[in-house]
């Protein structure tokens, strides 16, 4: 197939293996049930698949193997794993990412007080949801929205404060739209102690997911993505330990922008596995369907569209499989938290999206009504797609992102 031609040269072997072992659960127990899983909304399917993933050894890769981890931290076989997920199912592959997401700044920074109290459990064979929570609400005031994930602004528009009380971090504020939020086990803030101090008041704060004064709205009513919970998160004085901070001042600005462009590489993997998905299932209907005595993909018309798809399938795979590389590969492409890094990641993010969404349209266009039916699959990856596109900051952040990192002094 395909989504099977990839640069071998840029992949370890035993990251195939770990990419074989998710495209296998996704065949065998996503695939079948694919369509339930909008209508899960007590989310008994949802968990039982993440508790898969979980059994797979999914929860557990990134983690240290002192706490029963793989100390999986490369983004080449990240990403290869998302790819497959998203192409069962975007919100199971968003809210198993996130879990991982959440504690990769605490393994980078070897915050040994936050590994202690969350490894044992984020290893162990229970499923355990992570929450990395960023955007807040915007208001006239300014502040909010996708001003936090935007580093040229260095953390001055965090409005969700912490204060050092006693030997503990006094957390108050909203955040907004996080994955798993509403159900995670632990929560991951972006704070701020003085927004005034730009990148040297941003604050990475470790929340348990049942903490005193930490409390949640309703979940939000979204068209697709239905595996992901978002709702609006209150921390009233949530208190939590001193040393539950990811680092201390500037370090935490730095884990805070080296997590912006994971977010981003697996963002474009994610978006690849929807268009594939997209692909498999116009291509094959393209096949069987007839019009003037041919399948339709015999038509010049259909095609090409059909070329376009491959071409963007194709292009974005391999550009977010270089990216993920380069990542990897500090010794030889610079620093992981750099502005080129983040410039490369958001290429990779903002083509691969797209390339989803023209995916998603074309598909449409060319299985009519079937393509607006639920028994194709293809109006989920519709829906489930176009998000991929707007959250981190959306297109057009994504694209400031990118060209940062090719002026000369970066940011």
């Amino acid at each position: 197939m395909y989504r099977d031609e990839i640069l071998r040269e840029l992949v370890a072997e035993e990251d195939l293996f770990m990419r074989d072992a998710v495209r296998a659960y996704v065949e065998a127990e996503i695939m079948p049930v694919r369509h339930l899983i909008d209508d899960d909304e007590e989310h008994e399917l949802v968990r039982k698949l993440l508790q898969g993933l979980t059994d797979l050894g999914l929860q557990a890769s990134i983690w240290p193997e002192k706490y029963g981890g793989a100390g999986l931290t490369r983004m080449v076989p990240f990403c290869l794993c998302l790819e497959e997920l998203a192409r069962g199912d975007g919100g199971i592959a968003v809210a198993a990412a996130c879990s991982l997401w959440a504690f990769m700044p605490a393994i980078w920074a070897q915050n040994q007080e936050v590994l202690d109290r969350f490894g044992p459990e984020f290893c162990g064979e229970e499923l355990k949801l992570g929450c990395f929570a960023m955007t807040e609400p915007g208001g006239a005031s300014g502040g909010g929205g996708c001003d936090i994930e935007n580093p040229a602004l260095e953390g001055r528009m965090i409005r969700t404060r912490a204060r050092l009380e006693g030997g503990e971090w006094v957390l108050n504020g909203q955040k907004m739209w996080a994955s798993n939020s509403g159900v995670a086990d632990a929560y991951l803030m972006v704070c701020t102690t003085d927004p005034e101090q730009g990148d040297e008041g941003i604050a990475l704060i470790y929340v348990p997911g049942d903490a005193e004064g930490l409390s949640f709205g309703p979940f939000e009513r979204k068209a697709g993505m239905q595996a992901d919970r978002n709702c609006a998160i209150y921390l009233d004085n949530v208190r939590v330990p001193e040393g539950f901070r990811a680092a201390g001042p500037g370090e935490d600005a730095r884990l805070f922008h080296q997590n912006l462009i994971v977010g981003r590489l697996g963002s474009a993997a994610m978006s690849v596995g929807n268009a594939q998905a997209i692909f498999e299932t116009v291509i094959d209907f393209a096949g069987e369907r007839v019009a003037g005595g041919r399948p339709i993909r015999e038509h010049s018309v259909a095609a090409c569209m059909l070329a376009d798809m491959a071409v963007g399938i194709e292009t974005a795979r391999a550009f977010y499989l270089q990216a993920a590389y380069k990542y990897d590969h500090p010794e030889v492409y610079g620093p992981q938290d750099s502005a080129l890094n983040l410039a490369r990641a958001s290429i990779a993010k903002v083509y691969a999206s797209e390339v989803a969404v023209m995916a998603a349209n074309r598909a449409m266009e060319l299985m009519g009504s079937y393509g607006y039916a639920h028994d194709y699959h293809l109006e989920k990856y519709w829906r489930d797609g176009k998000i991929m596109q707007l959250w981190l900051g959306g297109a057009q952040l994504g694209r400031l992102d990118a060209i940062r990192g090719y002026y000369p002094h970066g940011l």
